[in-house]
């Protein structure tokens, strides 16, 4: 089993995304890993500044001490799971500051790749499957976020899962509920 860092990015703490972030948290415990909940929401400065820019000529560089804090948790966990609304078509702003600060050269890429071997993102969308394949969103998703970001960042074991219909009918969210829950049974 691992230590698991649970990065969660909504703004609603009622929110079906939470509701989905807990109950797959709740899976992974009841199957042995232990979670370390990042609530972004909950303090997180996702301003890209000075300080957190990539040195390409120092991969050792000493980032802010609110990122070192960052990256300190994710040291001391063995994989990370992301559990995001998908805002146009990508990952809420915050969670994209986390990684555009935290995420740095010298420790997720360059002479260093991500420390996880297993690194999942879980958006869930308000569309079905069927309009997000229509217009290529779910392709244009899987090329930004799980080979920009995850494969440029050498992660062993990335997967990229989108939960669909969130806004669609009352019985989607018990399906997309059931959904996490049989995801976090395949971590």
């Amino acid at each position: 089993m691992s230590n698991v860092l649970l990065v969660f990015a909504h703004y609603r703490s009622n929110s079906l995304t939470r509701q989905i972030a807990d109950i797959f948290a709740a899976s992974l415990t009841a199957n042995g890993h232990v979670i370390e909940w990042a609530d972004l929401v909950e303090g997180f400065d996702p301003v890209l500044r000075e300080a957190d820019e990539p040195d390409w000529n120092n991969p050792d560089k000493i980032y802010s001490p609110g990122v070192m804090r960052e990256i300190e948790r994710i040291r001391r966990n063995d994989a990370t799971v992301m559990i995001y609304p998908v805002y146009w078509w990508s990952m809420p702003a915050i969670l994209k500051g986390w990684i555009d600060r935290v995420w740095n050269n010298g420790f997720a890429y360059g002479t260093r790749t991500y420390p996880h071997r297993r690194v999942w993102m879980i958006g869930i969308c308000g569309n079905t499957h069927e309009a997000f394949a229509r217009r290529g969103y779910d392709e244009a998703m899987r090329v930004l976020l799980d080979v920009g970001i995850l494969g440029y960042c050498a992660v062993a074991e990335p997967r990229m899962e989108l939960l669909y219909g969130s806004i669609e009918g009352p019985e989607c969210p018990p399906e997309i509920l059931r959904n996490a829950k049989a995801l976090a049974r395949e971590f």
